[in-house]
């Protein structure tokens, strides 16, 4: 079903309302998960909205809280979430980046206390719109099993930095630190296909593509899938998302880190509060003039873009060419949501007495 922006907007804000946001929260977070929608990164968009109510639910969401700046020097603080939305609690944080960074160059804030953030290059991208250089991350559900292990212990761990450019679109090199995002795996699950060799393995660390692996014990796998592919290279990247956003602020890590997940139960001997992010923002005038930064980075982009590739019918992708692509598809053509998603969404319409998606 292809539905358009302001629809799911409106309902998304809705459903935020009804379980006690307030209006500009409410706003907030369906602006962020509308953006991953708009992108094409449908696993972190509208599909996780039943997700949030179910936290909500258990009463490990506060609708109403009340963020706050725990501990700071000029250029970096720690933020308290109080139990919020991750989708209102890093856009707080990275504000407070960007005000250090507007005054000395560059801010670094880490988060505790907060839930799953949405897309992470939602946050960075706020930087660029001020010719900041954006960086955000966050843990997330121990779902991936470290190198040479079978058991859970990390996240899917997302990080993203973003650079503005000139004449063209910022780069955006946003992605998960496992060889897929959990989202993927529901996509799959949720249209009856099997994933591709090296995103999971089972109980025993067996590769499998059963996209249900997860909930017999099996584990996702890090970037690279295995170590003679640089499965270390991907392990070591996640634990650095793990350390910034979590052992820095004071949030639980590893196999502690509350699962956004419906499988999973928190951990009963947690080691900090909430999930942690870790976001940060630093001034291109800081390291040169930033139409000669842009400049550059336009040159760089056309040298890349002009690359003699294997196929002549491909091109070198940019990192963030194919979520524009989208978004200005989407934002004209209407967002496409497939049944079992509709029939999620309608159901908590039927629930909180909102029009349902039609």
């Amino acid at each position: 079903m292809i539905i358009t922006e302001p629809t799911i907007r409106k309902f998304t804000q809705n459903i935020f309302l009804a379980i006690g946001c307030g209006q500009e929260h409410a706003q907030l977070a369906a602006d962020v998960l509308l953006k991953s929608d708009l992108r094409g990164i449908d696993s972190h968009g509208v599909a996780r909205l039943s997700g949030y109510v179910r936290l909500w639910e258990k009463g490990r969401i506060n609708p109403t809280p009340n963020i706050r700046v725990v501990h700071e020097t000029p250029t970096t603080a720690t933020v308290d979430g109080d139990a919020g939305l991750g989708l209102v609690v890093a856009p707080f944080a990275m504000q407070v980046a960007l005000q250090k960074a507007e005054l000395y160059g560059s801010g670094w804030v880490s988060v505790r206390n907060s839930n799953h953030f949405g897309i992470a290059g939602y946050h960075a991208l706020m930087a660029v719109e001020k010719d900041m250089i954006g960086f955000a991350m966050t843990n997330a559900s121990p779902l991936v099993a470290p190198t040479f292990s079978n058991e859970r212990l990390l996240g899917t761990n997302p990080m993203c930095y973003a650079f503005p450019a000139g004449n063209y679109p910022p780069v955006i090199v946003d992605m998960a630190t496992s060889a897929a995002a959990n989202g993927k795996l529901e996509i799959a699950q949720r249209s009856g296909k099997q994933v591709p060799e090296g995103w999971i393995q089972d109980a025993e660390g067996n590769f499998t593509t059963d996209p249900h692996a997860l909930k017999s014990g099996g584990s996702l796998l890090p970037l690279g899938s295995d170590r003679d592919h640089g499965s270390h290279k991907g392990f070591g990247l996640s634990a650095t998302v793990d350390i910034l956003s979590a052992v820095l602020s004071g949030a639980n890590y590893g196999p502690w880190v509350p699962p956004f997940v419906a499988f999973m139960d928190p951990a009963k001997d947690p080691v900090g509060e909430g999930i942690g992010h870790f976001v940060g923002a630093m001034r291109v005038d800081g390291f040169r003039p930033v139409d000669e930064f842009k400049h550059h980075l336009d040159n760089w982009i056309e040298r890349f873009k002009s690359a003699t590739t294997v196929d002549p019918s491909q091109n070198v992708i940019i990192p963030g060419e194919p979520e524009l692509e989208a978004e200005i598809d989407r934002m004209q053509n209407g967002i496409p949501l497939v049944d079992a998603v509709v029939n999620d969404l309608n159901e908590l319409a039927v629930r909180f007495g909102v029009q349902q998606l039609k």
